[in-house]
């Protein structure tokens, strides 16, 4: 399994151009509440970009509740106002982007909360996602290979784990810009790659023993390094 890189930085301008484009169809064609949108391949002919880039824009805007998507049924307009509609998606497009030191806090703050739930409602069949992640990981990091991808691949499954779907899906918006960032600012090294493998597996123990205390303390040892960077502690 690899996640999909797309950063903001790449992403935004085409992105912010397809909202612009969905807010003045809903508004041209006077759609109000309940009301469907094309097709995401109607759209993506209509726009001439992408189906991908389309699907993005419009769980942009379902995030913020301006649109609604029910499977098998398609796309449609939340319960809210053309004029509120309007201001919330000039704000969505004047929204600054989080620099990566920011984007590192939320995730351990969001973390160390996730963890806690994970231990407590986590299933057999969420286990075994956290074992293939872990495994993943550490195969990758023996071979000597960037591991980077699985790492936070296994962070995604104790967000999944954690039961919270708001968090859930938190951490799958901030996890893309992250992964694109590691490397850059030189966050990890070889050293903590190999220490993160038994980092993971006290992470994956106490999740596995339903211990939330426990969890979160080795979510905190995991983190030490990041922890250093955000807040430039001295090791």
């Amino acid at each position: 399994m690899k996640l999909e890189i797309l950063t903001r930085t790449e992403n935004q301008e085409i992105h912010n151009e397809i909202i612009v484009q969905l807010r003045d169809l809903m508004n041209n064609k006077n759609l109000e509440p309940g009301d469907k949108l094309p097709s995401e391949r109607m759209l993506s002919d209509k726009f001439g970009v992408s189906r991908s880039s389309v699907r993005e824009a419009i769980q942009k805007l379902e995030f913020y509740g301006i649109l609604i998507s029910k499977p098998q049924s398609g796309t449609f307009v939340a319960d809210i106002g053309q004029v509120a509609m309007n201001g919330m998606v000039n704000d969505i497009l004047r929204l600054e982007e989080p620099d990566f030191k920011s984007l590192v806090e939320t995730r351990i703050l969001l973390e160390l909360k996730t963890v806690r739930l994970a231990a407590r409602r986590r299933t057999e069949n969420d286990l075994k996602q956290l074992k293939n992640a872990l495994d993943a990981y550490r195969k990758k990091v023996e071979n000597e290979e960037d591991a980077v991808q699985e790492d936070l691949l296994f962070h995604l499954a104790i967000a999944k784990a954690s039961g919270n779907s708001t968090m859930n899906t938190f951490m799958l918006i901030i996890t893309p810009e992250i992964l694109t960032n590691f490397e850059k600012y030189h966050v990890c090294d070889k050293n903590m790659a190999f220490r993160g493998i038994q980092e993971h597996q006290d992470i994956f123990d106490a999740i596995k023993e339903q211990n939330p205390q426990l969890a979160k303390e080795k979510m905190k040892v995991h983190f030490k390094n990041l922890y250093q960077y955000c807040y430039n502690l001295k090791p």
